[in-house]
């Protein structure tokens, strides 16, 4: 059941005004997210990887000179009068220039501004940046050889349960890659494995078959028309929509750089992880997409075929179990969550996925969210509801690992808060 939210549209103008945050974190987190996205054309559950380096980067850097918290990759104390935000700005350019060398010159234009911008002692800001920069060579030199973008092959299937490529386009299978590649808080791909998809002559099957074929077609009767619209909304890219989530996240709360930093590192490198998790159970089950199954009829009596169904949605080029977004939503509702110490957060979403203008929608509680984009899979016809719970518990699964064992407040810091 989705709980309240509010929607309208907003002029495509209001939108810049969100994305500059007036922080320097949320600042390289936009600029990260069209730097990786934008220009370098990265898909959404891949594109998540880059922003955690870039984030990480700068989480390293201003925890290495103000000592609040556990270190992730780099572990040097720098000085304490250097400039966090200096250190904040150096560490996310060094990482996106190194992952995104074509783009160089305009990331120096978008470098030299920001230290422009950035107030402080000129010596300050030259250990600032010296900080951000050795922070970031350290996240470059622990995640060599990771298995980014490396060359893994996958065969499709055949029968029926098998992933197969999808229309339109009938595209390769995107990204098999990410499934194996070295996560970065859990000890390998497979750590949260989840159970394999419903049997296709069980009862639970042809339940979760009907729910799709009768809400998630493109000529559905069932589907309203809050639903249809909810079900397009969170088509846009996952990594660019969430970025500036997560930025309204940072304006909203008024957090500094320190705080902006960690949550930003907590988030992503959460994400990431989720996203890591989910295509190695993506590619090991090679399940089907709706969209194959509908047409094909679902295994047993109880799924009738339609051969002309379509998804309201384009289907992602991908295996559908677990739910990609499921994963992704999941670890970022949960983290957000355990940063802020309450599921009560305002959350400020908005879509670029229509032709209408900006759509925006708000919610008071991060299980609100959760619950949308739960349903929006299945309206979007992309999804089955059982690789959408599944997705959703590996996510908060890989989510609650990250906030007990990283990203803490050192011991002397949660001493003086409790004595606070």
């Amino acid at each position: 059941m989705i709980r309240s939210k509010r929607l309208w549209l907003i002029a495509p103008l209001a939108l810049a005004s969100v994305l500059n945050a007036g922080n320097v974190v949320a600042d390289w987190n936009a600029i990260g997210s069209t730097t990786v996205i934008a220009n370098g054309g990265k898909v959404p559950a891949p594109s998540t990887v880059w922003l955690a380096y870039s984030s990480l980067a700068m989480y390293d850097a201003v925890n290495a000179i103000t000592g609040q918290y556990e270190p992730f990759y780099y572990r040097i104390a720098g000085p304490s009068n250097a400039s966090i935000d200096a250190a904040a700005v150096a560490a996310a350019h060094r990482i996106l220039v190194n992952y995104f060398p074509p783009q160089k010159t305009a990331l120096d234009t978008q470098f030299t501004a920001s230290l422009a911008a950035v107030v402080g002692d000129p010596d300050a800001k030259t250990a600032g940046i010296a900080v951000g920069e050795a922070a970031a060579m350290a996240v470059i030199s622990a995640r060599t050889g990771d298995g980014l973008e490396a060359n893994v092959i996958y065969t499709p299937g055949s029968g029926p349960g098998a992933w197969i490529p999808t229309p339109p386009a009938y595209a390769a299978p995107a990204t098999p890659w990410l499934g194996q590649m070295r996560p970065f808080t859990m000890k390998a791909a497979s750590d949260q494995l989840p159970d394999p998809p419903r049997a296709l002559r069980s009862e639970p099957w042809s339940r979760d078959y009907n729910l799709t074929r009768n809400y998630g077609g493109t000529n559905s009767t069932v589907r309203s028309a809050a639903e249809t619209e909810i079900g397009v909304y969170w088509t846009e890219h996952t990594g660019q929509q969430y970025a500036r989530v997560f930025n309204n996240l940072v304006s909203n709360n008024n957090l500094g750089t320190a705080d902006a930093a960690r949550l930003m590192a907590m988030l992503w490198t959460g994400i990431a992880d989720a996203a890591i998790g989910c295509f190695n159970g993506k590619y090991k089950y090679g399940f089907w997409r709706p969209v194959t199954a509908i047409q094909a009829s679902g295994g047993n009596a109880d799924t009738p075929a339609d051969p002309t169904w379509v998804s309201l949605g384009t289907t992602p080029n991908h295996p559908e179990y677990p739910a990609a977004h499921g994963c992704l939503t999941g670890a970022a509702t949960t983290l957000i969550a355990s940063f802020f110490g309450t599921t009560r957060v305002h959350i400020v979403t908005d879509s670029l996925a229509f032709t209408d203008g900006v759509h925006q929608h708000v919610f008071e509680d991060t299980r609100d969210w959760m619950d949308e984009v739960f349903w929006a899979r299945m309206y979007s016809g992309f999804h089955f509801y059982h690789s959408l719970e599944a997705g959703r518990q590996l996510g908060e699964t890989v989510a609650q690992g990250v906030a007990r064992n990283h990203f803490r407040a050192v011991k002397r810091h949660r001493d003086s808060a409790e004595i606070q």
